[in-house]
């Protein structure tokens, strides 16, 4: 029976659901017109996304619990608020550029709006549409976990390379615009959204313990282990995503600075391949490996030496007239896309291996609050120490617009994202302990 419709009642409804949410990321494609036409600057703008990144985290931290108990319910919400938020959007960016044009003052209540209904609403839709299915994954390809929750949370990395340049193509369209593209958007992931929420259910023989039969709480089931090896995997899960973040969130700007002006926007897409690929590539193989906890140290330490390399040779500051060091800030930046990407798709797995299935939604949900602080703490960072460590700007023309670049100021963003790699590996191994798998699996070997 599984075996006939896992794909049905799992895979495909986690695709649809994920690679609609997904479509989070593409507000870098957006942010650029929205702020145009409402008014205000740019990085005031982009606290929508930093909102609806925190609302994610705080959504699924708090409702792990009831997506737990009723994953049609949870991804009902996911689906209405989802799309409520982007329609919401649309209004309040079509209200502010009226206000915008008829007054020449930038509208409070439309900056207000947004943040509202891409941040807050859509952020629990996010949350909530996140959690849904990875349980149902997991419990439907019991025996490759992370393959099933690597191939949906990929939908949720590829919906950047396949919503991108769809977005950019419906704002360029006269007859569309930024405002239009909203309310298609709207209802056009609404209806994905409904019907992977038709069709996603658990398996026949999965037995939720019902009311009456005493659960243990989130506490009790993190207590089996000691909590520094919980605390462990949150913060490096919380770090990762800090350090992805960080270099993501001047990607552009990082493509053009070291001279690939013509070919930013390609180079965007492939870094968005790279990111559902290490989330589909690097669950998968983690499915091969005694202990889940593996598959961390090696993105841990790839991402070390790239950065390393990219920082002694001053790539970044350089690249521009050396193709070679040029290529190297790229695959760094491919590299983090793909070890950001496999650690969400690992957590869940993770998680799993050492807590159980019993509570694990509540358990991934709590986990999720890394990703909300993370949204904040990582561009905000980045921000930072362009700001203030910064040195001269560049400024390039990218589709008739002027993009401008400080190439020292992302090269020290490399210094921090060294430092809290490094903090990573080391939590990796010293506080999160092998699985119970592991640990026979390694006095079997010595056994023999």
């Amino acid at each position: 029976m599984k075996s006939q419709n896992k794909w049905i009642c799992a895979a495909i409804p986690g695709l649809l659901l994920h690679c609609s949410i997904g479509t989070v990321y593409c507000w870098s494609y957006v942010s650029g017109a929205v702020s145009s036409a409402i008014g205000y600057d740019i990085k005031t703008v982009n606290w929508a996304f930093s909102i609806a990144i925190l609302f994610l985290g705080m959504s699924a931290a708090f409702l792990g619990n009831f997506v737990e108990k009723d994953i049609h319910k949870a991804s009902l919400i996911a689906t209405i608020c989802f799309s409520i938020g982007m329609a919401g959007t649309g209004f309040f960016v079509w209200y502010g550029s009226n206000q915008y044009a008829a007054t020449g003052t930038p509208s409070a209540l439309a900056l207000i709006g947004i943040y509202l209904f891409y941040g807050v609403i859509m952020g629990i839709g996010l949350g909530t549409g996140y959690l849904s299915p990875v349980k149902t994954l997991m419990l439907w390809f019991e025996d490759r976990k992370g393959l099933a929750t690597g191939l949906a949370v990929a939908g949720f990395g590829a919906a950047k390379a396949i919503g991108a340049p769809i977005m950019e193509a419906m704002q360029n369209n006269a007859s569309i615009g930024v405002i239009k593209m909203f309310y298609i958007l709207a209802v056009v992931y609404f209806i994905m959204m409904f019907v992977g929420h038709l069709l996603l259910k658990k398996p026949a023989g999965w037995h939720e313990p019902s009311g009456d039969e005493k659960k243990p709480t989130i506490m009790e089931v993190l207590k089996t282990k000691a909590m520094t090896n919980y605390v462990g995997i949150w913060l490096m899960f919380f770090l990762n995503i800090t350090c992805g973040l960080a270099i993501i969130s001047y990607e552009k700007q990082l493509f053009m600075t070291v001279g690939f002006l013509g070919a930013a926007g390609l180079l965007g897409a492939i870094s968005a391949v790279f990111n559902a690929g290490g989330r589909l590539g690097f669950s998968a193989w983690a499915d091969t490996m005694n202990d889940r906890n593996t598959i961390y140290k090696l993105i841990f330490i790839l991402s070390i030496v790239f950065t390393a390399i990219a920082l002694v040779t001053n790539g970044i500051v350089n690249g521009a007239g050396n193709k070679v060091l040029a290529i190297i800030v790229v695959a760094l930046i491919f590299v983090v896309n793909a070890g950001y990407g496999g650690g969400f798709s690992n957590v869940p797995t993770l998680l799993s291996d050492h807590y159980g299935m019993g509570s694990i939604s509540a358990i991934h949900g709590i986990t999720l609050s890394a990703w909300g602080f993370a949204g904040i703490a990582g561009p905000q960072l980045a921000a930072f120490i362009v700001k203030n460590f910064g040195g001269e700007t560049v400024d390039f023309e990218y589709h008739g617009k002027v993009v401008t670049a400080n190439p020292l100021g992302y090269q020290r963003i490399l210094v921090a994202t060294l430092i809290l790699y490094i903090i990573s590996l080391v939590i990796c191994m010293v506080l999160v302990k092998p699985t119970d798998k592991a640990l026979e699996a390694k006095a079997a070997k010595q056994a023999k």
